[in-house]
């Protein structure tokens, strides 16, 4: 699992990250979340500002605690939320039993992914919220992408 984590981190990098590039990638999520019914909140930043905020029916502000939350972790680590969490599963142990962070500010749970551009690394974040951690996760590096080869595709900066 590991291993695959990393190479999303690697393959999924911009090679710049705008105001539009947020409202497309923001757009092209729930886009894909209504088609499939869920219900999310989904988030997306560079540095301090947030960018792109929408949340979908049956969300509720549980969704943007988690958020946060997720943010945090991935600011903190420099890695998705994801894998953060794995990386302590995988050594048998949990994030809020290991960290020795504050389980009310930080949460090492899939959803949140940085935005990663080349030759910079981390300018911000993409994250989903709303179902099940692996769920979230998988929603955001699907959308992630879609977006960068669609980019690639038309030959526009992304």
């Amino acid at each position: 699992m590991m291993p695959e984590l990393q190479e999303q981190e690697e393959r999924l990098q911009f090679d710049g990250f705008d105001h539009d590039d947020a409202w497309d990638l923001g757009s092209l999520l729930v886009r894909l979340a209504r088609e499939r019914g869920h219900g999310v909140t989904v988030d997306i930043r560079r540095g301090d500002q947030q960018l792109f905020h929408y949340a979908l029916p049956g969300t509720s502000p549980d969704n943007d605690d988690w958020i946060e939350r997720k943010i945090r972790v991935v600011r903190r680590f420099g890695h998705s939320s994801y894998l953060v969490g794995q990386t302590y599963r995988d050594r048998g142990t949990t994030f809020d039993e290991e960290s020795h962070l504050e389980t009310a500010l930080y949460a090492a749970h899939g959803g949140c992914f940085p935005i990663i551009v080349k030759g910079t690394g981390p300018v911000g974040t993409v994250t989903v919220s709303g179902l099940p951690q692996l769920e979230d996760h998988r929603l955001v590096v699907e959308a992630l992408g879609l977006f960068l080869d669609s980019k690639a595709a038309t030959g526009v900066r992304g």
